[in-house]
């Protein structure tokens, strides 16, 4: 027998807002659930589950990275709600969906406990299954970053990257210094706080492999008659021990002595040549160690000594999640 249910625009509208479905595939599910409405919900979960069944190979590797920070910025989130295109990453019904889930995953500390959570009379997991139904492509929830802190901050660039940082108390002008150094995190991409947090295994392999890269560079430049690049025996300030720096000193000054220049003014001249002793053979951390990066908004400054300008307040974490 034919379906007769008359339905109405303004059930399908309603079922609309509630699911951000399409209008006919929202009529479709309110003729096919004879008008109810909790059973059009469910119908269209149902087509989300086999939608997302077909798509579950699909690489999530656009998407919307988004931050939020809890009321009294001691707690922030980034997470980055993944889909198959840039298109369907910068629509704002999805970046609004994003900004949703951020919020509602303030209120946990792990990517599962989030996805088991109640979003609306459903799961998490649920609503990204139906979601990949309305918008047919995979969603996901590619990253999960928490940070807990005294004071917490957060910096979004473009949807793309979202960083937290945290520090040790909340001083003047803290929501400068912990956008600038989430910006910080967000552009220079650091993979840690300090040369302090390296392992000497990964530290004494990464010099390997950089001074092989470089060797072999200088012979394709010794042929071409070209200036050599020059080697470090370092990477790293963990490796500058005591005796390597003293030895340092003692090279530069068997330098200056060789260029004839006058001993009493050696103090002067020093300083200078150990700094970039320093820099020449810290190429390691400045990549990869956040407080040891140049500043990006003042490069004479490393990011550690801007954050001493603003006092007794250190960085105590970051987080950061990216799409792709």
């Amino acid at each position: 027998m034919e379906n007769t249910v008359k339905i109405t625009a303004a059930e399908v509208n309603k079922l609309r807002q509630a699911t951000g479905a399409g209008m006919m595939d929202c009529k479709k599910a309110l003729v096919e659930a004879g008008g109810d409405f909790d059973k059009a919900i469910e119908v269209l979960r149902k087509k989300g589950q086999k939608v997302a069944e077909k798509r579950a190979d699909r690489d999530s590797s656009e998407g919307a990275a988004v931050a939020k920070i809890n009321a009294d910025n001691t707690s922030g989130v980034a997470i980055v709600l993944g889909c198959e295109t840039d298109f369907v990453g910068k629509n704002e019904n999805f970046v609004k969906l994003a900004n949703d889930l951020a919020e509602a995953a303030l209120n946990f500390d792990s990517k599962e406990d989030f996805l088991a959570s109640d979003f609306g009379g459903m799961t998490v997991a649920e609503k990204l299954v139906e979601q990949t139904g309305v918008i047919g492509e995979k969603l996901d929830i590619t990253s999960f970053e928490k940070l807990d802190a005294p004071f917490v901050g957060q910096y979004v660039h473009i949807n793309k990257i979202a960083a937290l940082v945290g520090l040790s108390a909340k001083v003047d002008n803290a929501d400068t210094l912990v956008k600038d150094i989430a910006m910080q995190v967000a552009s220079m991409g650091a993979t840690t706080l300090s040369y302090k947090d390296f392992d000497p295994a990964y530290v004494a392999s990464e010099t390997e492999a950089r001074i092989a890269v470089i060797e072999k560079e200088n012979i394709e430049l010794g042929r071409l008659g070209k200036t050599l690049k020059n080697v470090p025996k370092y990477i790293s300030m963990a490796q500058l021990t005591p005796e390597v720096l003293a030895q340092a000193e003692e090279d530069a000054k068997a330098e200056l002595k060789a260029e004839g220049k006058p001993e009493q003014i050696w103090d002067r001249i020093l300083p200078g040549k150990m700094e970039r002793f320093i820099s020449d053979n810290t190429t390691l951390d400045q990549e990869q160690c956040l407080l040891d990066q140049k500043f990006i908004k003042d490069e004479k400054k490393t990011v550690a000594e801007y954050v001493k300008t603003f006092g007794d307040v250190e960085v105590t974490g970051f987080k950061r999640a990216s799409v792709g």
